[in-house]
């Protein structure tokens, strides 16, 4: 037995409503659309957000937060930790292609921003575009050194 060869109980399956052919059909005339207005037009329908012609709540609502204003949205960042640095060998030099090798960074072209949480157990070389204050004494700690890169990245 298979679920297509079940048949439909009676009154389960509805004819398709065919509507303006005619009174005798009984949705001839105004097509079950009642009288005149907006919803009865053609094409009628309200975006999103419409509220009837008053200020819709998102314009009513202040903006909060910095906004890039050029974009709208800011610049992408890829975050890595200290703690995810220990998958490289010992006195590894770490550059944004190595990081997406190693699965820790998506895209390479954008900035890379090293954050200090955990700690490093290895001396290695790390080159990204920011890093921070605790970053960096974990680094030095370690016996590694920083190298920032200066120029912007492509996208």
């Amino acid at each position: 037995m298979d679920v297509s060869t079940i048949p439909a109980m009676p009154g389960a399956r509805h004819r398709r409503k065919r509507v303006g052919r005619g009174i005798g059909s009984g949705h001839g005339k105004t097509s079950t659309r009642g009288q005149k207005g907006q919803r009865a037009r053609t094409g009628e329908g309200k975006r999103p957000g419409f509220e009837g012609g008053r200020t819709p709540l998102i314009r009513r609502l202040p903006k909060r937060g910095m906004r890039y204003k050029a974009t709208g949205h800011t610049s992408a960042v890829e975050i890595v930790n200290v703690s995810q640095l220990n998958r490289c060998e010992g006195g590894e030099r770490v550059t944004p292609e190595r990081l997406k090798a190693l699965g820790l960074i998506n895209d390479p072209a954008r900035r890379v921003k090293l954050l200090g949480d955990g700690t490093l157990t290895k001396p290695l070389t790390i080159v990204v575009h920011e890093i921070s204050a605790s970053a960096k004494d974990k680094v030095l700690k370690a016996g590694g050194a920083v190298e920032l890169i200066d120029k912007p990245p492509t996208r």
